[in-house]
């Protein structure tokens, strides 16, 4: 790869700034994943109930709804480098507040600091994942984007797995210690970032052909609002797959600790073993979104059908080390949608206006995630686990088919009206 910008380097080598920014969100993902598993598990001793476990999910997105927008406003005026540095140093304290939880009744300081560290999150998400543009070249955002789900693998890998450890032996107030200590790094590493000013060039537009007029691009947030919905086929795709998802994928998220603990018996390392799992698949999803050079749509949507299929051949699994593999699976078809994703929305949207897109769909997608744990957890109460398991996959597999279906007519009106002209 040539050199341009100062961005990448010969060989394809990644850009100094990109593997400080790579690994200062190593660095917090992993302490995060020590804190959420410590927590998690701490919930399930305390309570025993899956309508805890749900709480304490569903208070950990549902800032999204306020906290995302804002963050993709104020990196449009304050340095995105500072931002996620204020970010990381406020999140010290509260994560170690979490060590006075000493009891069921002190649970309610476990769900607030949860909600803090949370806002803080989606402030810090469309900032860093805005960031990205800036410090690659576009021919490098699809290798890149894979590169994110790798770093989400090894986060789940090492933070989620080790964290289920350290949490066994040690207590969960050594994986709140960890976490306090890994903002720290964070931050330090963050400070070593020279983030150049974004482009103003809007990317092509996939599906269309035509770039976006900058007309349109050059206002706030409702100018950025009808750029999103009346943009490329690409970005419907992504903002229906924003809006539909969530609200079952929070199911996955509750049940992958209650299967651990009350249906293969498997105490904390459970919990980490399949997360752990999880990491696994997101970082084989690099290798395989390597392959991948056009049709990302059509490899998104194939991801979310065979992520049906396999929560639903989950949800029937008898053994643990079945279900180990088939989240493995699981993973690897997740992440490389996600990547494809993230990287349509990266080529056709121009840099300035990436942390208000960013920062809108991390809104809807969190809070709806948000809702939907609050709702299995709900369920549980009243629904068998592996029934729910296999209705969510049921429900994933539907709007795979919904979501190719609108993007067949669609594309086939848009190939209509180009010949008509």
């Amino acid at each position: 790869m040539k050199m341009r910008n100062g961005k990448t380097g010969p060989a394809g080598r990644l850009s100094g700034g990109y593997s400080k920014l790579f690994a200062a969100g190593l660095v917090n993902g992993i302490g995060d994943r020590f804190s959420s598993i410590a927590m998690l598990a701490l919930v399930l001793q305390m309570t025993g109930s899956g309508m805890a476990v749900g709480i304490s999910l569903g208070v950990r997105v549902l800032p999204y709804l306020f906290m995302a927008p804002l963050g993709g406003i104020l990196a449009t005026r304050f340095p995105r480098k500072a931002i996620m540095i204020a970010v990381d140093l406020l999140r010290v304290p509260v994560a170690l507040s979490f060590l006075l939880v000493d009891g069921e009744d002190r649970l309610w300081l476990l769900y607030t600091g949860s909600f803090i560290m949370a806002a803080g999150e989606a402030v810090y998400s469309p900032v860093r994942k805005s960031s990205i543009p800036l410090l690659a070249d576009s021919s490098a955002l699809l290798r890149i984007n894979g590169l994110e789900q790798l770093m989400n693998g090894s986060v789940l890998i090492l933070g989620a797995f080790i964290g289920g450890v350290v949490s066994l032996w040690f207590g969960p107030e050594m994986a709140f210690i960890v976490n306090a200590l890994s903002f720290l790094v964070g931050a330090l590493l963050l400070w070593g970032i020279h983030f150049p000013p974004a482009a103003a060039e809007p990317g092509r537009t996939e599906g269309t052909g035509k770039k976006p007029a900058a007309a349109h691009l050059s206002g706030g947030r409702l100018q950025t609002l009808k750029y999103v919905a009346g943009g490329s086929l690409a970005l419907q795709i992504v903002i229906a797959y924003e809006l539909l998802v969530p609200v079952i994928n929070g199911w996955d998220n509750v049940l992958i600790s209650v299967y651990a603990v009350q249906e293969f018996h498997a105490g904390d390392a459970g919990i980490g073993a399949f997360y752990a799992a999880l990491g696994i698949g997101l970082s084989l999803s690099f290798f395989a979104g390597r392959l991948l050079k056009k049709r990302l749509l059509t490899a998104a949507l194939t991801g979310l059908m065979l992520e049906g299929m396999l929560l639903m051949a989950i949800s029937a699994s008898g053994s643990f080390i079945h279900a180990f593999f088939l989240y493995i699976l699981l993973s690897l078809a997740g992440g490389v949608g996600n990547a494809c994703l993230d990287t349509l929305v990266m080529r056709e949207t121009p840099p300035r206006q990436q942390p208000l897109i960013f920062g809108m769909l991390s809104a809807v997608s969190g809070t709806l995630l948000g809702l939907s744990m609050l709702g299995a957890g709900w369920l549980l109460d009243y629904v068998e686990p592996r029934v729910l398991g296999c209705a969510g996959g049921a429900g994933f597999a539907a709007i795979s088919l919904l979501l190719a279906g609108y993007a067949a007519v669609r594309g086939r009106l848009l190939r209509k009206r180009a010949l008509s002209r």
